[in-house]
């Protein structure tokens, strides 16, 4: 007997966060213990991002490691921008009247930018977990409370080096690009066949979250700042690109392309409840401080070099997958029971959505980018030929939709 197929909310169920049952894997940040909910002053930005002055999450570390949770909750934006241009040279005659009264003709060439197609699809709408709160590992160089990128030793910090940094800063390009969680360090790519999607060691700092909210309050510091960072994860970003890149050279364009993901609502910043760190926190009011030449040099050398001046902590964040692999006791026991045999001795042929690892069989949540891409690829070369040009993202493949006249053409 067949199984009826599964109803419209089982099929897209997957696609939906549950904050209240938000997947913390093994050595993921705990939960704090239940208080009472401090509501925290705070403002959102054009771009999404979260700012708050609020003097309590200043003071107290246990409010802001809370505040910090409660905006997590919200995933950040994740857009697919696409956009073609070409260069047009046009030529206009000018007509004017010389001293002399006679009236003269010259050419006058101009180059402009003409846009082509300029399109947006929403990818974040296919996040499926989040957030897993993560910690940059103790040997990464990161912001830790100075102007300067610092890395954690034993017995000491010290500032990185600059061979340090660039090498962190490569990889960390490498890591975006391959869709791997922020939480895998570089030495990941010296474990042959680890699987980075399915790590379970998030939190690489040796101080929890809340100890570093702890560190931030306890700083004296004027212009200090807390920064939270919202990653997405789970696609190769780089594999995709070269992938719609060469489904709109198919459509014969030769204009200049971009391609970009492009992510925002993406941070959450904590800065002092001073008159001159809500000044900075306005972008026209320091865009002018900069073009007087008052932020620099004045403010910029007193951030960098007073000792009470300022002082960043980017040191954590949260993560959410657009797939992932997740291991369940109810996977193991019905995978292990005869459903799929893996044996030890012999590399079995597992299917893409399960894979195995030490702690036992995991299996994979969310859609693969070639799912995504296949069922996209169609609209994606209509956009390109109707010239499309709109900034409200596309939710839903346009090439999907029923093409009614077709449907009485015999054969189609």
């Amino acid at each position: 007997m067949v199984d009826p197929p599964p109803s419209f909310e089982e099929t897209i169920g997957h696609v939906a966060i549950n904050i209240d049952e938000t997947y913390v894997p093994e050595g993921g940040e705990q939960p704090p213990p239940n208080f009472t909910p401090y509501e925290a002053e705070f403002m959102i930005s054009g771009s999404g991002v979260v700012i708050s002055h609020d003097a309590h999450l200043n003071q107290d570390g246990e409010a802001l490691y809370r505040f910090l949770l409660s905006q997590a909750s919200k995933p950040p934006t994740y857009w697919l921008h696409c956009q073609g241009t070409h260069q047009e040279t046009r030529t206009r005659w000018v007509h004017h009247t010389n001293d002399r009264g006679h009236n003269e003709s010259r050419s006058e060439t101009d180059t402009i930018t003409v846009t082509d197609f300029d399109f947006y699809i929403d990818i974040g709408r296919h996040i499926v977990s989040g957030p897993v709160h993560w910690s940059v590992g103790d040997t990464e160089p990161a912001y830790r409370g100075k102007m300067v990128k610092e890395v954690d030793l034993p017995h000491e910090r010290r500032k990185a080096t600059r061979a340090e940094r660039k090498y962190t800063d490569e990889w960390q390009k490498s890591r975006a690009r391959k869709g791997l969680p922020p939480w895998i360090g570089p030495e990941w790519r010296d474990i042959a066949g680890s699987d980075a999607l399915g790590e379970v060691c998030v939190l690489n700092s040796s101080k929890t979250l809340r100890q570093w909210a702890d560190e931030y309050c306890a700083s004296p510091k004027y212009l200090k700042e807390f920064e939270y960072q919202k990653v997405v994860y789970g696609w190769n970003t780089q594999a995709l690109t070269d992938a719609i890149r060469a489904a709109i050279v198919s459509t014969h364009y030769r204009g200049t392309l971009k391609v970009d993901f492009e992510t925002t609502a993406d941070k959450i910043f904590i800065r002092p409840d001073n008159k001159l760190s809500r000044i900075l926190s306005k972008q026209w009011i320091k865009f002018l401080l900069i073009i007087t030449l008052l932020y620099f040099p004045f403010i910029w050398l007193f951030k960098r070099f007073h000792s009470h001046g300022g002082g960043r902590w980017v040191v954590c964040g949260g993560a959410y997958a657009l797939k992932c692999y997740q291991t369940t006791a109810e996977d193991n026991m019905r995978l292990g029971g005869g459903d799929i045999q893996l044996s030890a001795s012999k590399a079995p042929v597992t299917p893409d959505f399960v894979r195995q690892s030490d702690g036992g069989l995991r299996r994979l949540v969310g859609m693969r980018e070639g799912e995504w891409f296949r069922d996209w690829e169609g609209t994606i070369r209509s956009a390109v030929r109707s010239r499309l040009q709109s900034k409200e993202p596309m939710v839903l493949p346009g090439h999907l939709v029923s093409n009614h006249p077709a449907m009485l053409l015999d054969g189609y």
